[in-house]
């Protein structure tokens, strides 16, 4: 995809994206296309609309992460999303991915050496078994909200906040995880997202 054509999701979501890192997103998204998608590693259904569902909808975060320097660490990041679209646009921060199935860990330790992304680590097993504090710690497609807070809590740092990608159904009406102050941040010009929830402790 040509920068010019990012140049609308910049101007949609207030994203910064220079042609560099429109190239490097270009190209995690055809190892998506290339190597993730042929190993389930994402819905086939989801072929035509990788762009939108999955890179754009990363990058979502970029404006709730906040200034370096930041530790960041995504669980259970399966084909490294949010994790590697957000270390790509924010090389100045340092990504932790964790994931514990084998296949997938090779292929996001394949995509960050393609990538060369050097504020990315790769950690193969369970997010509980992380050493923090971090500062950041995001869930999309990990687990529901009481289960990722849980985890999350762990990790954070006292005044680090968990992001989570939650679906169209959402309701913020419906009540937080245990110790969690919840706000959300919305996408409408994303059709298929539901709001990122950002929690963190009261």
């Amino acid at each position: 995809m040509k920068h010019e054509a990012w140049r609308r999701w910049s101007d949609l979501l207030g994203l910064e994206i220079d042609a560099a890192t429109a190239e490097r997103l270009d190209a995690y998204e055809g190892l998506l296309l290339e190597k993730a998608l042929p190993l389930g590693m994402i819905g086939r259904a989801d072929r035509e609309h990788l762009h939108e569902r999955h890179v754009v909808d990363s990058l979502r975060a970029i404006p709730l992460l906040g200034p370096a320097p930041m530790q960041v660490v995504d669980l259970g990041s399966g084909a490294g999303l949010p994790g590697i679209p957000l270390a790509i646009a924010r090389p100045d921060l340092s990504f932790g991915l964790t994931e514990l199935r084998r296949r997938r860990v090779a292929f996001i330790e394949f995509a960050v050496d393609s990538l060369q992304l050097r504020n990315v680590r790769v950690f193969a097993g369970r997010a509980e078994g992380l050493a923090g504090p971090f500062d950041v710690c995001l869930s999309r497609a990990f687990a529901e909200p009481g289960r990722a807070w849980a985890i999350a809590k762990s990790l954070l740092s006292p005044t680090g906040k968990l992001l989570f990608w939650a679906g169209r159904s959402y309701d913020i009406r419906s009540g937080s995880p245990g110790g969690a102050r919840i706000s959300v941040s919305t996408a409408p010009e994303l059709a298929d997202a539901g709001p990122v929830v950002i929690m963190t402790r009261q």
